[in-house]
């Protein structure tokens, strides 16, 4: 609980006046006396108001009317003793009556350091605080990961792990541990249970370390020279925002509108699927109408990311990439139950003559696709998202359409339109503890790479909660573009869209790629409130295999990726998100899209992935 206020709290009551007596006839004491025709029924003790004990259909008893003509009003606040005064919060309460003793080290019960009482300025002379109405909240979290894959590797040109390997692919087993400490603090001024604070005051660093080995080089390091395994570690700074809030326009049912800027976390849409980041930005955001109308309008630049980890990267310039976003929710809207949102988002990029270098050795920006050469590029989005329900399906649809021009086509070097769709949409049903998972998605993909208009549609920065989420192996798992691109991937880690990408933290938005088609099916099931089992299966084709054609310089590739297939079991002990223990796993069962480019000597049918977490949150 954070700073609740409760009602004044008064010990004693006042005595109250005696009445004065009635003088009532035997024929009103007769007319006041209930006449039953018959005996009422028992009434069963274990029978609650409005709900039915499973196999027991006995009638309820006849509802009680109760009248109370005559009742005294409450007595004014003068007529309470003086000599007894209102608290107007809990904790001095509780504190006065020593009901908490304070554990630095307990997560669960109340504590200072969550934000659950107030900070005593007395304590802390050196914080520039008055009043009491400040609040610390600190978080820490431990993600550990152990994640064993196979996907396609292919062979060095230069060397090899082993001199026997002459084939394009060799072996497919790698192993990824990394372990990621966050630590957050936040400094809030108001009571928070009710309305956002007025003040607050944020960081949040996240320190990753990482080992990846993979059976073969060039793949971790350009060099040759190097080994096939890595361990690596990088500091970032992931949020760190100042957020004040106009109190002048609250209204009685607490609607706000905040202004925050500096580094801090933002999804445009319910699930991610055009930008989901912590970036530089700064963003008007509030609400309206009861919170039924809220409203964001943010501009961001993009800052560089650590290649590795992924993390934000402070010590380097930010990008010359920037994104414009505006997008407004409306609940109830075209029907009950259902919140509607609007996004409009502008992405100017102008990096056409910057020549980024990853951390590893490889090329970024350009891509090293097509003619190689920087682009500048403008895009313009139009999304509608729903969230909700329709009667007993829930639901949930994204559909993006980006328009713009990218100064340079990396097949023809000259400008060309953008005109490409996205579109996403997930029905689901629950029945008791159980839930079942419609899915479908689709990306365009570009029908012809050499005209003046690219139809493959990119996202911004994607990471979708989506058929699957990253228990998926498409979605989990980058795919390397081997043989039409060096350092270039069909899918990117965490993304569901085929972008023919170098990297979604540091690579350019390409919109001449193959598009994806999407169905599936799933279940999630709540055994216990600490266990949940999913599971799910997606059916994979290319929308477009023209620009693979072409890069691959083959005269035609099949469309089918293939089936994947998952399944994940979450325990949460506590029944809370103090300690989550999550363990799944996934293959990809190829399809003949698939195996016509990777195709290997020796197998490449199958391909495994398996993710053991750990998080461990105070």
């Amino acid at each position: 609980m954070s700073a609740a206020f409760m009602p004044f709290v008064f010990l004693a009551q006042p005595a109250m006046q005696a009445e004065q007596p009635q003088i009532r006839t035997q024929q009103q004491e007769n007319a006041a006396q209930p006449e039953w025709e018959e005996e009422p029924p028992k009434v069963d003790p274990e029978i609650i108001d409005g709900r039915k004990r499973p196999g027991f259909d006995a009638p309820l008893p006849d509802r009680v009317e109760q009248e109370n003509e005559g009742a005294l009003r409450a007595p004014p606040p003068e007529a309470f003793p003086v000599d007894q005064i209102p608290i107007p919060d809990r904790w001095r309460l509780i504190q006065d009556l020593n009901l908490v003793k304070e554990n630095i080290l307990d997560p669960y019960n109340q504590n200072t350091y969550k934000g659950d009482r107030p900070i005593n300025p007395d304590k802390v002379p050196w914080l520039p605080i008055k009043g009491d109405d400040w609040f610390f909240v600190a978080n820490v979290i431990s993600d550990s990961v152990y994640e064993p894959r196979t996907f396609p590797i292919p062979v060095g040109v230069q060397t090899t792990e082993d001199a026997d390997r002459l084939d394009v692919f060799g072996d497919d087993f790698s192993t990824v541990l990394s372990q990621t400490f966050i630590v957050g603090a936040a400094l809030l001024k108001g009571s928070t249970a009710y309305k956002p604070p007025s003040v607050e005051y944020r960081v949040t660093l996240a320190y990753n370390v990482n080992y990846v080995d993979v059976p073969e080089r060039r793949v971790l390091f350009v060099e040759p020279s190097l080994e096939s395994d890595r361990l690596d570690h990088f500091l970032g700074v992931q949020e760190a925002f100042v957020d004040y809030h106009f109190t002048q326009f609250d209204n009685d049912r607490f609607d706000f509108i905040s202004i925050r800027a500096g580094i801090q976390p933002f999804q445009s849409d319910f699930r991610g699927f055009l930008f989901n980041d912590q970036q530089l930005g700064v963003r008007l955001f509030g609400n309206r109408d009861n919170n039924r109308f809220q409203f964001n309008l943010g501009a961001f630049w993009r800052l560089e990311k650590d290649t590795n980890s992924g993390l934000n990267s402070v010590v380097k310039s930010p990008r010359d990439d920037v994104v414009f976003i505006a997008n407004a929710y409306r609940q109830d809207f075209l029907i009950p139950a259902l919140t509607s949102q609007i996004t409009f988002a502008y992405n100017r990029n102008r990096e056409a003559g910057d020549i980024e270098i990853d951390d590893n050795g490889f090329p970024v920006r350009p891509a090293l696709l097509g003619n190689l050469r920087g682009r500048d590029y403008d895009a313009f989005y139009i999304g509608y998202n729903a969230d909700g329900r329709i009667g007993r399906v829930n639901v949930t649809a994204s559909a993006y359409w980006v328009l713009g021009e990218d100064r340079n086509n990396i097949f023809t070097g000259e400008p060309a339109d953008i005109n490409a769709q996205f579109g996403a949409v997930e029905l689901s049903y629950d029945r008791d503890w159980m839930r079942f998972r419609l899915s479908g998605a689709y990306q365009s993909g570009d029908s012809d790479p050499f005209d003046d208009t690219q139809g493959g549609y990119d996202a911004i920065f994607e990471n979708p909660v989506f058929a699957g989420a990253d228990t998926s192996y498409w979605i989990r798992q980058t795919v390397p573009f081997a043989g039409g691109g060096r350092a270039v991937s069909v899918n990117g880690r965490n993304g569901i869209l085929n972008n023919l990408r170098s990297s979604k933290e540091q690579g350019q938005s390409n919109f001449v790629n193959p598009g994806l088609i999407l169905t599936g099916v799933g279940a999630d099931f709540d055994l216990t409130p600490e266990i949940r089992l999913s599971a799910n299966a997606n059916h994979l084709w290319f929308e477009d295999t023209t620009s693979l054609e072409v890069l691959r310089n083959e005269g035609s590739i099949p469309k089918e990726i293939g089936f994947d297939l998952s399944a994940a079991a979450i325990w949460r002990p506590k029944a809370n998100q103090n300690i989550v223990f999550r363990l799944s796993a996934a293959a990809l069962v190829a399809g003949d899209g698939f195996r016509d480019l990777f195709d290997a000597r020796g197998g490449g049918d199958e391909f495994v992935s398996v993710l053991a977490n750990v998080v461990l949150t105070y």
